[in-house]
């Protein structure tokens, strides 16, 4: 059986087999009764297996009538700018406001800035070995929360890394920067009426991004269009690895010609990955295989709360629940003591207390936590030694193993850096050296943030089926499993196309798509936003497909990206410059 005939099985099958009454108290499903009925779908189903039946086929694209963008780059349009960095002048042009495509669904959403250093204006200008012909082009994204994704301009002082932002310290170290603004889901289209950011647009905009740079790769004044390197933060690292994973795919054919994107390859050279919030239709399994038993959860207040400005191009995410609307726009986190404080912008809301889940949601763990061995197994994954990763039902064996191991490396690095572990009763620690994990210690450590299920919500109300909503902003699910848990007349689930197409495990190895040949993919040793194991598959499957991946899992870091920038940028010269010599 191969992944994609694993996954209708699993989705439809298990779904059907696990009722949702299964262990639910009086007051659970009372609860659940009390929630506003759904708006009834034009076409309700029966079950999971009739809901992938009816969702084959991807949804039409968008078709705005709008005006036409010229795709060719104005090079006489900057200004000349400069930032400090550890008290060096980093000098630079600056072309903002760069449409790229020749009809987008939101001009704001579909433009980028394009930063250059100055030197590279100079003649024989070099800048760290680099020149205006090889200088590789950093493409950083703003995602987060699926939310729509800003123009990450440079910046000497930025929140996450608590100095120089990825884009001031790449064009210190002589990379072009493209920073294009995506999509996201509560972006409006120019029409004023209709939500052109849901899945998969953002990933449309940075292809189209991509596409945009070669089409004038004899324009730009400097940038080697074959060394383009993105990056991104959760929902953001999530839409760096999408983009490395699916070069050139034939499957966003029609929504790029939609938004008239150049005719140009979308491939990519390396991608940098910060706690992708990804694999989303089995992100609730890999949760609960590492959660479950920890009954408490730390975020119960609504996934985003209404208190700061909307992002340009965008409108709030209000979820259109029956008659109920819910204004879901980007909001503050509020941290507790468990928390990890570096979490980036439009992460779902933190409380400073937990809640006990209810036993429905115990229920939901139980079973999650039980259909990820089978998933885990359907990939035939193997270490770097080329011996299975595999499950057993319970959730132990080699696969289970490999995960302490990432966090046994974790935890080796702090004690080598003079740390004292003592304290954790997870870790076996003998004269100096960690010798053993233990998962279920280490989770009630860590914490729990969300509740089972922690993406596809029954009731609809994540960031995550927000985002796989309609046009008219009505929230869908994505997984089998809850679709059929969930109470209200006329949910719906998204197709099958845009659940594929929001993976990257789905090309990795598929024919006719080009994945980038480079990886870098960090999740913090205490980030429980989603599971370890997560990235960990991703990165398998890249390792065992004959990718150069740089996989850890960074002591002392939750959910946070851009935290060790001289590391990434020491890695992306150094493959750079190895590239460039065998070139030659």
């Amino acid at each position: 059986m191969n992944l994609k005939q694993y996954v209708l099985t699993a989705l439809a099958v298990s779904a059907l087999t696990m009722p949702w009454t299964l262990g639910v108290t009086q007051a659970a499903a009372a609860d659940a009764a009390a929630q506003p009925a759904a708006e009834p779908a034009p076409q309700a189903v029966s079950s999971a297996a009739a809901t992938t039946a009816k969702t084959v086929k991807a949804d039409a694209p968008i078709k705005v009538k709008q005006a036409k963008y010229s795709l060719k780059f104005n090079a006489k349009n900057y200004t000349k700018e400069t930032l400090k960095l550890e008290g060096q002048d980093v000098a630079f042009r600056a072309y903002r406001d760069v449409v790229y495509t020749a009809k987008p669904a939101s001009v704001a959403s579909e433009s980028m800035s394009i930063f250059i250093p100055e030197a590279y204006f100079q003649k024989g200008g070099t800048v760290n070995g680099y020149t205006a012909k090889t200088a590789p082009i950093f493409l950083p994204n703003g995602v987060g929360g699926y939310m729509p994704g800003e123009s990450k301009e440079p910046s000497a002082s930025e929140r996450m890394s608590g100095g120089a932002n990825a884009s001031l310290v790449a064009l210190s170290k002589g990379y072009v920067v493209a920073a294009p603004a995506v999509r996201g889901r509560t972006t409006v289209g120019d029409d004023g009426k209709t939500y052109v950011g849901k899945a998969p647009a953002l990933l449309v905009d940075y292809k189209a991004a991509v596409r945009y740079l070669r089409h004038n790769r004899h324009r730009l004044p400097a940038g080697n269009t074959d060394r383009i390197i993105s990056d991104g933060t959760s929902a953001g690292g999530a839409l760096s690895a999408l983009l490395g994973a699916t070069g050139n795919s034939k499957e966003y054919d029609a929504e790029l010609r939609a938004v008239g994107a150049a005719n140009e390859r979308d491939d990519i050279f390396a991608a940098m990955a910060y706690c992708p919030i990804t694999d989303l239709d089995h992100a609730d399994m890999a949760y609960e295989w590492m959660f479950n038993g920890v009954n408490e959860a730390y975020q119960h207040s609504a996934p985003m709360s209404p208190l700061l400005p909307l992002k340009a191009g965008s409108m709030p995410g209000a979820l259109k629940v029956g008659d109920a609307v819910v204004p879901l726009g980007p909001g503050p986190v509020v941290q507790g003591d468990s928390a990890a404080a570096d979490r980036p912008d439009n992460a779902p809301v933190e409380d400073s207390s937990a809640v006990e889940m209810t036993q429905a949601e115990r229920v939901a763990s139980d079973q999650l936590k039980a259909l990820f061995p089978d998933y885990v197994n359907s990939l035939g994954l193997k270490d770097r030694q080329g011996r299975a990763l595999t499950l057993d039902e319970d959730g132990t064996g080699s696969f289970a193993n490999y995960i302490k191991s990432v966090y046994a490396a974790s935890a080796q690095s702090a004690l080598d850096a003079g740390e004292d572990l003592s304290a954790l009763d997870w870790l076996t620690i003998e004269n100096g050296m960690v010798k053993d994990v233990d998962l279920a210690k280490y989770a009630a450590w860590a914490t729990r943030l969300k509740a089972a299920p922690a993406f596809d919500k029954f009731d609809r109300s994540s960031a995550e089926n927000d985002e796989f909503g309609t046009t008219d902003n009505t929230p869908r699910h994505f997984t089998g499993f809850s679709l059929t848990r969930d109470k209200e007349a006329g949910a719906t689930m998204a197709t099958w196309d845009d659940v594929r197409r929001m993976n990257p495990m789905y090309f990795i190895g598929q024919q006719d798509v080009t994945v980038a040949p480079h990886w870098r993919i960090r999740h913090g040793a205490k980030d429980r936003d989603t599971s370890l194991a997560v990235p960990a598959l991703l990165a398998l499957k890249l390792q065992d497909s004959g990718y150069d991946v740089d996989f850890a899992s960074p002591w002392g870091k939750g959910h946070a990206g851009d935290y060790d920038l001289a590391e990434l940028f020491d890695w992306a010269d150094g493959i750079c410059k190895a590239a460039d010599t065998r070139k030659k």
